[in-house]
């Protein structure tokens, strides 16, 4: 299955699904060390963890405050539940660095009197993006507070969002069949809003006499059939038997990155090993299991931190993360350029933003829609998320904006789930 029609198929599948999930955690701002999951001073009392996967500047392990003093508008839009108004994950059209729909110039000036806390759990990639939108919120609420956490899409959902026990599920990939069923259990339901895109990067050492892979190559180096592999010139033997003619380096492979609680495994998995594993699977040489799943002999790290540090610290090292996290260290990391077909093409905000990147994907928010109706600060947090101001943190912080029809979408579903519908 070709990239476009897969990712159309993923969004198409579910702008407005009201099912059953829940979750919660708080982060910083992107920096290369890792950093404890961030609470705001007035919410000292919530329930945070300490694991941190977003892009943030050199930092303690422990919570940390983090105000903003840019206040925002909040803008809403028509309810529609119109399917056509799904937005596509392929970023077909290029975004520009602002808000990507209308701006309302007539909008109210950003509420001063919230009061509560909105607990959020999920996607290392999507937290950074989350937490400045609280950041900047509680800099003109004095009574609103926030945690925010980044364990992965997955322990999102299943440990906190789909249990009742967050507002908001942060994801860098759709909920997934086991998690809309654990969310139905208990009685969780919610709404889907994209809210930017992201491009999924391959790095490694700027050492490393390496520039380009195929989609063969990154199965050959992090697929199933790796488990073993311990130097290039084992994932080199493969990627041959696969057909590739790239060239790897020499010696120890030593790999970083994502488990499988994270939504970017997931994600990479979907858009690069899947179809090269269906084929091998149909060869009979790995089993129908195998297609869902990387190789063993990685070190898994839930911290995007962690595999940054890992890999612009060990020459001939390899990893993968999304692009903002590159990007805010491409000084000591090099991206691997991919050839999916149509020539080499390096990562970046225009390729991500035209489709030409081989590895781009949307990013989401889940709100609860029965703590929309139990916490009187959520409702106002989504509004000011989708609002130029708000959603102006996707750039901000090195993703990409959604195209103004899809961002339409999103704020359209919103206030169509606001409205009971």
């Amino acid at each position: 299955m070709d990239l476009y029609k897969r990712l159309t198929v993923i969004a198409l599948g579910a702008m407005v699904i009201i099912a059953a999930c829940g979750g919660g955690n708080q982060t910083t701002a992107p920096s290369r060390a890792p950093s404890g999951g961030a609470t705001s001073s007035a919410a000292a009392s919530s329930p945070t963890n300490e694991a941190s996967d977003g892009p943030s500047e050199p930092a303690s392990d422990e919570p940390s405050e983090q105000a903003s003093d840019e206040p925002s508008q909040p803008a809403s839009d028509e309810p529609s539940d119109s399917p056509s108004d799904a937005p596509s994950d392929s970023p077909s059209d290029a975004p520009t660095d602002g808000p990507s729909a209308s701006a309302d110039t007539s909008a109210p000036p950003m509420p001063t009197d919230i009061e509560g806390t909105v607990y959020v759990e999920g996607s290392s990639t999507v937290e950074p993006i989350t937490l400045a939108v609280s950041e900047d919120l509680a800099a003109t609420n004095p009574g609103f507070s926030y945690t925010v956490n980044g364990p992965g899409t997955g322990d999102g959902f299943d440990l906190f969002f789909c249990t009742g026990e967050t507002d908001v599920n942060d994801a860098s990939r759709t909920i997934d069949e086991e998690e809309v069923a654990l969310c139905q259990e208990n009685g969780v339901s919610y709404v889907e809003l994209p809210i930017g895109f992201d491009g999924i990067t391959v790095f490694t050492h700027p050492d490393t006499a390496l520039e380009c892979v195929t989609f063969e190559d990154l199965y050959a180096l992090f697929g199933p059939e790796s488990s073993e592999f311990t130097t290039w010139e084992d994932a080199q033997a493969l990627a041959a038997e696969l057909g590739s003619t790239t060239t790897f380096p020499t010696g120890p492979l030593a790999i970083t990155a994502p488990g499988d609680e994270s939504g970017t495994y997931s994600s990479f998995i979907e858009l690069v090993t899947a179809d090269v594993a269906e084929a091998r699977f149909e060869e009979g040489v790995i089993t129908e299991e195998e297609i869902e799943v990387l190789g063993t002999h990685y070190t898994p790290s839930p911290n995007d931190n962690v595999i940054v540090e890992n890999v612009s610290g060990t020459p001939n090292s390899l990893g993968f993360a999304g692009f903002s996290f590159y990007d805010s260290n491409s000084d000591v990391l090099k991206a691997l350029q991919i050839d999916a077909g149509d020539g080499c093409i390096a990562p970046s905000a225009e390729t991500i933003a035209d489709g030409s990147y081989p590895v781009s994907r949307l990013l989401y928010i889940y709100p609860s829609i029965e703590k929309m109706a139990d916490n009187p600060a959520l409702v106002p947090w989504v509004d000011f998320y989708l609002s130029d101001a708000g959603i102006a943190n996707v750039t901000e912080r090195g993703y990409v904006a959604l195209p103004a029809d899809q961002l339409a979408a999103t704020r359209s579903t919103w206030e169509s789930a606001k409205a009971g519908g």
